[in-house]
């Protein structure tokens, strides 16, 4: 969560395993590290000073953490501020990439 809310891709991706998988309830399902990087920097861009909080992180099983958060963020285009509450779910793969993440958000 730090380096997303550093916003460092450079830094992001390389965690993710080539065919990774990722879902939001806010934003859709993308496929593959290359996509997934594309839909990060457009949030990024969208959402230029967008910070999340962690409110609790959990050990669920093998592989797999999940955690709450809070997200703020104001929209570049509109200056509208938002506020989102959810729940993240991520899934690495036996050699410690990440294979999977799964978001709901209010």
């Amino acid at each position: 969560m730090a380096l997303s809310n550093a916003h460092s891709l450079v830094m992001i991706l390389p965690m993710f395993s080539c065919s990774a998988n990722y879902q939001s309830s806010s934003v859709g399902e993308f496929s593959g590290r290359e996509a997934i990087g594309e839909m990060m920097a457009g949030f990024f861009s969208r959402f230029p000073d967008v910070h999340w909080q962690v409110t609790d992180y959990r050990h669920t099983r093998n592989n797999l953490v999940e955690f709450e958060f809070i997200m703020t963020a104001t929209e570049a285009a509109t200056g509208n501020k938002i506020e989102r509450r959810g729940l993240e779910h991520i899934e690495f793969s036996d050699d410690g990439f990440i294979s999977r993440i799964s978001v709901n958000a209010d």
